[in-house]
């Protein structure tokens, strides 16, 4: 069992504080919620954990499985088994969907071991089936042209077939009308699993009612400052967010 602990985490954005002593831990096979209003750090949070330079760990650390990942570049934490998916991910006009896949998994093999073709195709088109996903997709270039569910279901197949130990899904849901975010939340299903741990950031409730968490949080000035199960969700969905603000400044 793999487990990505963060620990006092502090993150700033130049000389500005985003995250502010945030900690929590995710275990293999657990689905992770974090919840709350704009700018409260949730993004900031996901990137900060994937390695993005642009956000600077203040104070804190981030272990995988007991070992520190602050001081390993972006690429190494994905080797080890960190997954990023982007809110708004990049066009990469030119480069196929196929080809972009077969140079990502070929990079976590063992320096001097070659990716055998056929094998590669043949797991390829095992994921592409499972997630129900039409194997003509391959020859497309990365997210060039795609609408916003065909961008979202390019990561979950990227997630599937890197296999990472801790998946980190940054609004997967922005952007998808109600029949692409059934899709795409039927595709991390799929996946889920007892060798997957996922931290889902999301706005709002529905995308908890096609993959639903074992533990809902909610971020607050760059803290965690609720956590709950689903039932929180249900509730931060019907009542918004004041109340958890109301009962902050009474303590």
């Amino acid at each position: 069992m793999s487990s990505l602990e963060i620990r006092d985490l502090h993150v700033a954005i130049g000389e500005k504080p985003i995250v502010k002593g945030l900690s929590l831990t995710i275990q293999s096979g657990e689905v992770h919620a974090i919840m709350g209003p704009n700018g409260t750090g949730k993004s900031t949070l996901s990137k900060a954990i994937a390695g993005h330079p642009d956000y600077t760990i203040t104070q804190g650390d981030v272990l995988l499985d007991g070992e520190s990942i602050l001081e390993q570049e972006p690429d190494e934490r994905a080797r080890a088994g960190i997954f990023l998916a982007f809110q708004y991910p990049s066009e990469v006009p030119g480069v196929s969907i196929a080809n972009f896949l077969r140079a990502a998994v070929q990079a976590r093999m063992s320096e001097g071991e070659e990716l055998d073709a056929t094998a590669y195709y043949k797991r390829l088109y095992q994921k592409m089936d499972l997630l129900k996903i039409d194997r003509k997709f391959t020859s497309r270039s990365v997210n060039d042209g795609f609408s916003g569910g065909e961008k979202k279901r390019c990561e979950i197949l990227q997630m599937a077939m890197l296999e990472p130990k801790f998946a980190l899904m940054d609004e997967t849901d922005s952007g998808l009308d109600i029949d692409a975010l059934r899709i795409v939340a039927e595709g991390v299903n799929t996946l889920r699993g007892p060798g997957l741990g996922v931290l889902m950031i999301t706005h709002y409730q529905r995308l908890l009612n096609y993959i639903v968490p074992d533990f809902v949080h909610v971020m607050y000035d760059g803290r965690i400052v609720k956590s709950g199960d689903k039932s929180l969700a249900l509730e931060l969905e019907a009542r918004g967010y004041d109340w958890v603000k109301q009962e902050l400044a009474l303590t």
